[in-house]
């Protein structure tokens, strides 16, 4: 018996074992209670594999946001710390996703910044002062951009009034004010900028982030950079392990209960262990899926994504998405055509409902021929020459493969 004849031979078995009970199809009571607990089981095996693998540190809560930002991202100094360390506290408290960092997984060299960030992040009236003067240097860089557009509008004016003498100064009057009143609004900001960034710098656990941000080293920058590309490196597989921990055990237990139903014969355990067997199957498939396209495609497709953007030959790709997804359509159209809903599909679902091979419309029991197109539903047999179903693949007295 060849690969693909065995495949069909289980897939068959494996058929029948969810879809019929001591060799009867499967009632629509039976069937509904069936697929609740399915979709039951389902749920709670996801929502199991969630928290057992929340117990394996991911890479954003290994290395958080916020020590990136400091160690790897930025080159913080004097000028630029007090905008750095603001667009994470306000950032920290505009996401409500916010990964949940446990501080016994920080990495060593992230802690002492997480630890004063969390710390800062948490003093509500220092988080105040930050969003304050975030505001104010919003409207300052505003008023900066209006009193640049004036400068030229000013300019412009003055020179088209010296050209033109019999014009008023009306319109350049006009200007000058408003570029005044805007540059001492612009001057109010800025001191109320100055004043904030003071009270912030006064500030003990910031004085005491400065203080440690200053004793960065770029070994250790190095150091957290390597560790980083490890653990994203390797944090998909870490996290198939941990998954399979979970499923693999169930899916042993749901097995080996199939496995004992079926020899000893029991109907309902085997219609339900099948079903939870294919139930505890399907996490496993899309998380070994989920894994492969996380190592393999997301990094190759886009190391060849960057080579074709550094050839300029992006267009290619697009090519081949578009020459993939024909390929696809043309696949799946075969599988729905040729497989799942072919004319010896349809013939035997007519045969097994008592319909007619022909139109498919329902025959009135003990019927030769379809009184609705005529057809006549059975031949004799070659072997039995007995009365069988004129497509059907078997004769429905011996048994025998039928003969064209």
């Amino acid at each position: 018996m060849s690969v693909v004849a065995k495949f069909k031979d289980k897939f068959g078995k494996v058929r029948t074992h969810l879809t019929s009970l001591d060799d009867q199809p499967l009632g629509k009571a039976a069937l509904v209670i069936v697929l609740f607990l399915d979709i039951f089981i389902l749920v709670a095996i996801f929502n199991g594999l969630d928290a057992h693998t929340r117990q394996l540190s991911s890479p954003e809560e290994y290395i958080p946001y916020s020590c990136r930002e400091i160690v790897i991202n930025r080159h913080w100094n004097p000028t630029n710390r007090i905008d750095n360390l603001s667009n994470i506290v306000i950032s920290s408290g505009n996401n409500y996703y916010q990964v949940e960092v446990k501080k016994k997984d920080l990495h060593p060299i992230c802690k002492p910044y997480s630890d004063l960030i969390g710390q800062i992040e948490s003093d509500k009236e220092l988080t105040g002062i930050f969003e304050d003067r975030s505001k104010s240097d919003r409207e300052a860089k505003e008023l900066q951009r209006g009193i640049d557009n004036l400068k030229g509008a000013y300019d412009t004016s003055l020179l088209e009034t010296i050209a033109q003498q019999q014009e008023s100064q009306t319109k350049v009057d006009a200007t000058k004010k408003e570029f005044q009143q805007k540059t001492s609004a612009l001057n109010i900001l800025k001191n109320r900028i100055a004043s904030l960034e003071q009270t912030i710098n006064r500030d003990a656990k910031v004085r005491l982030l400065w203080e440690k941000v200053q004793a960065l080293t770029e070994d250790d920058r190095q150091q957290l950079l390597t560790d980083l590309r490890r653990l994203n490196f390797w944090y998909p597989v870490k996290k198939l392990g941990m998954q399979l921990i979970f499923l693999l055990p169930l899916f042993a237990i749901f097995y080996a209960w199939n496995t004992t139903s079926i020899r000893k014969n029991r109907g309902v355990q085997t219609l339900v262990s099948s079903h939870l067997l294919a139930v505890s199957f399907i996490p496993i498939f899309c998380k070994i899926i989920e894994t492969i396209y996380d190592i393999i495609p997301k990094k190759l497709l886009k190391q060849i994504i960057d080579l074709l953007e550094s050839l300029k030959l992006v267009a290619i790709w697009h090519y081949l998405v578009i020459a993939a997804t024909v390929v696809a359509a043309l696949f799946l159209i075969y599988i729905f055509q040729k497989k799942l809903f072919s004319r010896e599909k349809l013939l035997e679902r007519r045969i097994s409902k008592g319909e007619c091979q022909q139109c498919g419309k329902h025959l009135p029991a003990g019927a030769q021929a379809c009184p609705f197109c005529g057809f006549m539903q059975f031949k004799s047999c070659g072997y039995c020459n007995k009365l069988t179903h004129v497509h059907g693949k078997f004769c429905r007295e011996c048994g025998k493969q039928a003969t064209e």
